[in-house]
């Protein structure tokens, strides 16, 4: 018998006002995650890709945003139905968030420690396992049990003398290791849902390898669901078990990593991968996506990506396209997706 998804995000739909109108900028997103899988969300900016993780914590402001349909169920309820009371139930402590840029999500102004035993105290009060101390115990009681979970983390997610270095100020530490203690505070709640929202961006190769071990080991330690938003296709082979394409707020292609890869099917993930610079490629003969992202407030209408295809159709614009089945869970959200469509 199949697991049901953890996560089962069907046919969303948001909207952004602005000064110059209203931005379709999720345009039917389906996506379902589950224990154990990572997802890789891929696509240029403004795509999509952060909106989607942000909505599933219904951290996307409204207004100006505005959820013009679909669902988002986690373990069978809708997190668009919830309140704020409800989702602050979830948030931290069984959908975990880590931020793009540790610099701007740490407070240079407290101690490492003080953030952290803040995480691990709110986390208590929805899940008193976390602390190990009875309810009816003492706050200086309770401090001192957040202290040693907040060390026992940060030791968890490879900072060494964690118990000497929980006393630093942000700025103390390198950008690698303010990254893992973004990491940290999403893992002291115990989530079955992580979303890392590009955790490796500006960070050297090295240390990239290193925060990509870190995340293989959660999901095997803790049998989470991740959803890894990245720009890198490489980040994607080398952590993700399936990878989702996006762009323009829809997503094109989606499948295990290694199907999508040997074989991409939808003619803006082949441009994607073409952009890619190998070994053989000399200066400037680079390839690029000819054309520019659409306006999303007044969108094409069908096939989003049609105006930019070479092998786009008069069909492609008549409605949007629905995602074929290729396989073993690989989907085209294209009228002719793999070698046909090259062949067009």
């Amino acid at each position: 018998m199949t697991e049901p998804p953890l996560l089962d995000i069907r046919d969303l739909h948001l909207s952004m006002t602005s000064f110059d109108g209203e931005a379709h900028v999720l345009a039917g997103v389906n996506l379902s995650v589950r224990r154990n899988e990572v997802w890789g969300v891929v696509g240029e900016t403004g795509c999509g890709k952060s909106l989607t993780g942000l909505s599933i914590s219904r951290l996307v402001p409204s207004p100006p945003a505005r959820y013009l349909g679909g669902e988002i169920l986690f373990d069978g309820r809708d997190l668009l139905s919830l309140d704020e009371a409800g989702m602050r139930n979830l948030r931290g402590h069984r959908i975990g968030m880590i931020f793009q840029d540790p610099t701007t999500n740490l407070n240079p102004a407290f101690r490492i420690g003080e953030q952290l035993v803040d995480v691990a105290l709110a986390a208590d009060r929805r899940n008193p396992d976390i602390l190990g101390v009875a309810a009816r115990a003492g706050w200086r009681t309770r401090r001192r049990a957040a202290r040693d979970v907040a060390v026992r983390t940060l030791a968890e997610v490879g900072i060494t003398d964690a118990a000497e270095r929980i006393d630093a100020y942000p700025h103390e530490f390198s950008g690698g290791m303010r990254q893992r203690v973004l990491i940290a505070m999403a893992l002291i709640g115990r989530p079955d849902l992580l979303i890392a929202d590009e955790p490796t961006t500006a960070l050297d190769v090295s240390v990239q390898s290193q925060i990509l071990a870190l995340l293989a080991g959660m999901v095997r330690d803790h049998a989470m669901g991740v959803i890894l938003i990245t720009h890198n296709l490489g980040v994607v082979a080398k952590a993700c078990s399936h990878v989702a394409v996006m762009y323009a707020g829809v997503i094109v292609e989606s499948g295990p990593v290694a199907a999508l890869l040997r074989k991409p099917s939808h003619p803006y993930t082949r441009a994607l991968m073409a952009s890619i610079p190998t070994s053989g490629v000399r200066r400037g003969e680079l390839k690029g996506l000819p054309g520019q992202v659409p306006n999303l407030i007044k969108p094409p209408r069908g096939c989003r990506f049609a105006p930019r295809c070479a092998q786009a159709a008069e069909a492609c614009r008549a409605g949007p396209p629905q995602p074929v089945d290729l396989g073993g869970g690989h989907m085209a959200a294209c009228l002719k997706p793999g070698p046909a469509a090259e062949a067009a």
